[in-house]
């Protein structure tokens, strides 16, 4: 049976596998329905559908104009590697965490690594758009999302962070890497006008992936709506399924706006004066 450990989430009553201490018996709760299905199969069938897309757009870009050069290509391969580095480790993650409480701490770690390389694989391109003429500060930004991003892996990986004490330091550094990436929006309005910005970072789409992550965030951390009808949402529509679902839709909206800034960066050629 499964313990204490494996319920984190009081309002799911059902739905749970039983502890199997055996990778190969928890890879084959993926041929059953249970309250991790869409968990796994969300972030799976995602890691699938970035990969394809990263091939197919490599083939359509990068022939697409002549001022494209390998920093586009490295811009998008950072997206790209983050991504389903991220959802690659979520979907291990919940595929074998009822394996035992050894292993689904090993693993809850990774995930959260995992969160660490999207937003890090997500800063690194957007920064690039947004100051493709000023290396100097890009070259800062980029340091200093990669300090933040050692930091955040080091807590999250390191024995001595992971202990409740240091919990609201973890929380409090994850926090400001997801907020860092508003400095440079900031910074480049302050630099460029509101129109120049959206026009090489696509804001909007910026804007957009913000929200979802943020709705995801807060529906999570609230148990919402299982808290309203607890049993209800045990297999299907359960906060962190939804949670799940607008992580998808928030790296969505990053590459539909790395896509935009490429055009706009290139649709004339690359002019830096």
């Amino acid at each position: 049976m499964m313990g204490g450990w494996y319920r984190d989430n009081h309002f799911i009553l059902s739905g749970y596998r039983p502890a199997t201490s055996s990778y190969l018996k928890s890879l084959r709760s993926l041929t059953y329905w249970h309250n991790e299905t869409v968990n796994i199969y969300s972030h799976l069938l995602g890691a699938v559908f970035f990969g394809v897309l990263s091939s197919i757009l490599y083939a359509t870009l990068s022939p697409r104009y002549p001022s494209a050069s390998s920093g586009d290509i490295y811009a998008f391969l950072c997206f790209f590697i983050g991504c389903l580095f991220c959802l690659g480790m979520s979907a291990f993650y919940h595929t074998v965490s009822n394996h035992s409480h050894e292993a689904a701490k090993l693993w809850n770690v990774l995930d959260y690594v995992g969160i660490v390389g999207l937003i890090t694989g997500s800063f690194i391109p957007s920064v690039y758009y947004g100051f493709m003429c000023e290396t100097l500060i890009r070259d800062g930004y980029w340091t200093m999302i990669c300090t933040i991003a050692i930091a955040c892996a080091t807590v999250s990986v390191h024995p001595h962070f992971r202990t409740p004490k240091y919990r609201p330091v973890r929380t409090s550094m994850f926090v400001a890497m997801g907020l860092s990436g508003v400095l440079p929006i900031v910074h480049g309005i302050q630099l460029h006008g509101i129109k120049e910005v959206e026009r090489r970072s696509a804001m909007s789409w910026l804007l957009a992936e913000g929200a979802a992550y943020l709705v995801g965030a807060l529906l999570y951390a609230a148990r919402v709506p299982e808290r309203w009808m607890p049993g209800r949402f045990d297999i299907v529509g359960a906060s962190h399924q939804i949670f799940h679902v607008l992580v998808l839709v928030g790296a969505g909206c990053h590459l539909k706006g790395m896509v935009v800034s490429f055009d706009n960066a290139h649709a004339n050629g690359v002019q830096c004066t």
